[in-house]
Parts: C-alpha cells; sequence; structure tokens
C-alpha cells in the first residue's frame, strides 16, 4: 500500500511562510490527483489545493494568490509553498492522493480521496 508522509509543518507569526512536502513511497503508478487539506480543532477537514495528474491546480478561495500546489514525480513528492500566512491557516495539513479520475469532479472534496498521509502541524500566530 503506498504511504504518504508531510514533513516542513512548524510555527511562524503572520505574514511568514512555509513550504509542505509530501512524500509518497510504495506506490508506482500515477495518481490522478493529489492534494492538501487542513483540519484546525473542532472544524472539518477542508480542501486547500488540490493539482491532477495533468498539472491542473485548484485552490478553495481562502488561499487562492497565497499558496501554490506543486509536484516533482521523479521525486514523488507533493509540495504546497504558503506565503503570507494567517492565524487563520493555522491546522494540521494532510496530503492526499487517489488513482481514480472520478476524484476530478470534486478535487477539494476529502471524502473523494483513498489515501492520507498522518499530517503537519502549521501554526501561525499574530
Amino acid at each position: 500500500l503506498p504511504q504518504l508522509v508531510e514533513s516542513g509543518g512548524d510555527s511562524v507569526q503572520t505574514g511568514g511562510e512555509l513550504r509542505l512536502s509530501c512524500q509518497v513511497t510504495g506506490y508506482t503508478y500515477k495518481w490522478y490527483c493529489m492534494a492538501w487539506f487542513r483540519q484546525a480543532p473542532g472544524e472539518e477537514r477542508e480542501g486547500v489545493a488540490a493539482i491532477s495528474s495533468d498539472g491542473a491546480t485548484t485552490y478553495a478561495d481562502s488561499v487562492k494568490a497565497r499558496f501554490t500546489i506543486s509536484k516533482d514525480n521523479a521525486k514523488a513528492t507533493l509540495y504546497l509553498q504558503m506565503n503570507n500566512l494567517k492565524p487563520e491557516d493555522t491546522a494540521m495539513y494532510y496530503c492526499a492522493a487517489d488513482s481514480r479520475p472520478l476524484v476530478a469532479n470534486r478535487p477539494l472534496s476529502a471524502r473523494e480521496y483513498t489515501y492520507w498521509g498522518q499530517g503537519t502541524q502549521v501554526t501561525v500566530s499574530s
């Protein structure tokens, strides 16, 4: 089974930046869609950004123009560059992946994804 391992979470001040990484192992086929989600205490898990196998990206309105999702297929790694961080970005961040084309219909829906990492904590202080 594939394993997804996130890293890069940290505590930063408002306006700071972080780069999250998600290393994928144990899977040799092409993912149809990969994404980043986040979940704050007491809140539902929400989609932040997604990228399809052809490079098409989707972003939540709350992070547009601040976050950038990318991937390096050779390194089997997904990234999330987060700039101009705000306290409301504080959450546990998870990467997710799925190999089914239907995921593209709702790329920011957590229900569509089969494989998940354990998460990395991002804390933004004011």
